[in-house]
């Protein structure tokens, strides 16, 4: 991202973007892939920071009751909003299953591919483009980890990106959701992790599964229907 374009989205949790990771020799440009939690609480100014960013697509990974409770309200920005529900269940039912962080990515990578692939073609269609899911951890993570990988980021690197959400989410934040969250789900082991972590291994470990079943993430997105050509062109606009 250039200097003039500030990386903080006043009341966006978690909005960054992907430019600066080594891709080999190389490494990722600036100013054309962001990921964030959602965008409900974006303020005037975070408005003003979205629109010197120039966003032409936001990709929301989130499900109907969540875009209900906390809709995206940006009129004037002239982008294309592009909705992709990520999780064939709703994410209160994650909770209700106490799904573990692996589970949930196990789950997207092999029940919801297609519209994996439907992210992935959101992002060639138009930049610079902005992913996100309520708090930009699982869902976001999962799909730009994907294509990160597939555009030949090192792997440390989508890793790290990865990991890093953990630090972003703030601690104000947090309490209160896990709280909430407890009382409601007290026998729920997993639950701390599903709201607030991200830990580096689970995303190795991702990673490394997609490479014993498919090969690669990037033959994983192939297995999807995604074109070698398309993977041409994801690796130019995300590496250059």
């Amino acid at each position: 991202m250039s200097d003039d374009i500030p990386l903080v989205v006043s009341g966006a949790v978690n909005f960054r973007d992907t430019g600066g990771l080594p891709a080999g020799d190389r490494v990722t440009r600036s100013g054309v892939l962001f990921r964030s939690g959602n965008l409900f609480r974006v303020d005037e100014a975070g408005r003003e920071a979205l629109r010197r960013v120039g966003l032409r697509r936001i990709i929301d990974l989130r499900d109907d009751d969540e875009v209900r409770s906390e809709p995206t309200v940006l009129d004037g920005f002239g982008h294309q909003t592009q909705r992709v529900p990520l999780l064939l269940g709703s994410v209160a039912s994650l909770f209700r299953a106490d799904m573990s962080l692996a589970s949930m990515y196990r789950a997207i990578v092999d029940e919801s591919g297609p519209r994996v692939l439907e992210v992935v073609r959101g992002v060639l269609a138009d930049q610079p483009v902005l992913v996100h899911c309520t708090i930009g951890k699982d869902r976001t993570g999962v799909t730009v980890a994907l294509m990160l990988a597939a555009a030949g980021v090192d792997d440390d690197a989508v890793v790290a990106d990865y990991a890093r959400t953990e630090t972003l989410l703030p601690a104000e934040r947090n309490a209160p959701i896990v709280a909430y969250l407890q009382a409601h789900h007290p026998d729920a082991p997993h639950l701390v992790d599903l709201a607030t972590r991200s830990p580096a291994p689970v995303m190795r470990s991702l990673l490394d599964d997609l490479r014993e079943r498919y090969g690669s993430p990037v033959d994983y997105l192939r297995a999807q229907g995604l074109g070698d050509d398309e993977i041409v062109e994801l690796r130019r606009i995300l590496v250059g």
